[in-house]
């Protein structure tokens, strides 16, 4: 098939737009954070970056959407491929088997984009606790036992393709998928220091704004570009994704002022969100009206769900499991419903439109699938890495802040010189904390 340039041009275009959020959800989750943590987070975020592609390159592609040769049944229904160094194959290819008229590569490098925000997400739930090192490794076995099997389940022919199972852009296997690796994480590492008697409020709500500018803009390369072609379902996946964020965001700020009295910057940020998540998974299966009644659900359930954790005693710090989990499983099962694939007839309906009611049963287990599995491989990994490398930092290094005792840099110069411990140094800063001073501050040592 030869090349069509205006759907290539458009998918190097969208492939771009979804590699610039996870920069956004550095600077989203930077600001979320204490101002002593912050580039500790970003750095989280960046590091997803290099991991996920050394690990894309190799063997993520093909474990995702390759399979094993005339092999079928169980192996191919659960991951893809092996090969080292699988996406060097596709060098020589002019177009992919899908028949968008695009290069294989193009195709390859918009799916790695989801692989790296996918493990970024999940960081998140773990901020101001984290080891660095310890990070890098999960995200590497993380994105190799979870991520690409699952892309694999769902979009490279895996066993929930096979039942039928609908996620345009990555509801499933993107937010699903995340806030149930974030919610394990937190678990295994437990509460930071002080929390929940400190609220640790974000430091920098202009950051945050930006953060989720960005991650707004990048959407819509992250929807629309779902698609692989330039069409109609095109353009209704992008209204749909701003209808949704801007419903969802008027939503949770009218959730804060029956609640708290007053509407906040955070709420709307985090409510666009919480949209964005949610159509995610039906932005081009859906009509508008249903994206927007979608984002209005999205938005009041989230805003919600976040006060889950105080209430069951989990640090989730940035709330990956309040947004994410909830919001991309409310999108998911929200197919089964209001489905109607108007430029896609011969697909299943929702209910709304006289579908059957086994296509709701198999958009409700996708997300249980994937959110238990998900769930389950993290708190194994994680827990390995805890029992071998140490997977959370010491209780001085945590109230010192990450930012210097990690990676020997300030956020921020508050006039004590270029950017420079107070104490001299990363090690003198550490030593000049002590379990005794923090007692005195109000913030005991963790366990």
């Amino acid at each position: 098939m030869k090349i069509d340039t205006g759907n290539t041009a458009w998918m190097i275009t969208a492939t771009a737009f979804v590699l610039l959020m996870t920069p956004g959800l550095a600077f989203f989750y930077g600001g979320m954070t204490r101002a002593k943590s912050a580039l500790n987070m970003m750095m989280m975020s960046f590091v997803s970056m290099v991991a996920v592609t050394v690990t894309w390159t190799l063997y993520g592609h093909s474990m995702a959407f390759d399979t094993f040769g005339e092999a079928d049944g169980l192996v191919n229904g659960f991951v893809g491929g092996a090969d080292a160094f699988g996406l060097q194959s596709l060098v020589g290819a002019v177009t992919g088997d899908d028949g968008t008229g695009m290069p294989s590569l193009v195709f390859s490098a918009f799916q790695l984009t989801f692989a790296i925000i996918t493990v970024a997400l999940i960081s998140g739930a773990i901020a101001d606790r984290a080891r660095f090192g310890s990070w890098v490794v999960f995200s590497v076995a993380w994105a190799t036992l979870v991520y690409f099997p699952v892309a694999h389940w769902v979009w490279g022919g895996g066993w929930l393709a096979d039942l039928g199972i609908e996620d345009f852009a990555g509801g499933t296997v993107v937010h699903v998928n995340a806030g149930a690796a974030g919610l394990a994480l937190a678990l295994v590492l437990g509460r930071r220091v002080g929390w929940p008697e400190d609220p640790m409020r974000p430091h920098n709500l202009p950051m945050v704004l930006l953060g989720a500018g960005l991650l707004w803009f990048g959407w819509f390369g992250f929807n629309a570009g779902s698609e692989l072609a330039v069409d109609g379902t095109t353009g209704l996946a992008f209204i749909n994704t701003q209808i949704a964020a801007a419903t969802a965001a008027g939503a949770w700020l009218f959730v804060e002022k029956l609640r708290d009295g007053h509407s906040t910057s955070l709420g709307i940020a985090s409510g666009a969100v919480a949209g964005l998540v949610a159509i995610t998974p039906a932005c081009g299966f859906v009509d508008p009206w249903a994206a927007g009644a979608l984002g209005a659900v999205a938005g009041t359930a989230c805003a919600c769900a976040v006060g889950l954790k105080r209430r069951f005693g989990y640090d989730d710090s940035l709330d990956v499991v309040g947004v994410h989990l909830v919001g991309g499983a409310i999108g998911a099962v929200a197919l089964g419903l209001v489905a109607r694939y108007p430029f896609a007839p011969g697909q299943n309906q929702g209910l709304v439109y006289g579908g059957p009611i086994s296509q709701l049963a198999v958009q409700a287990i996708g997300p249980v699938a994937v959110g238990l599995y998900s769930f389950g491989m993290a708190w194994i990994i994680g827990k390995a890495i805890d029992r071998t490398m140490g997977f959370r930092v010491t209780a001085q290094e945590e109230m010192t802040g990450l930012d210097l005792t990690t990676h020997a840099e300030s956020g921020y110069d508050l006039g004590r010189g270029s950017g420079a411990s107070p104490y001299g140094s990363p090690k003198a800063a550490v030593s000049a904390v002590s379990p005794v001073s923090a007692m005195s501050s109000g913030r005991p040592p963790s366990p």
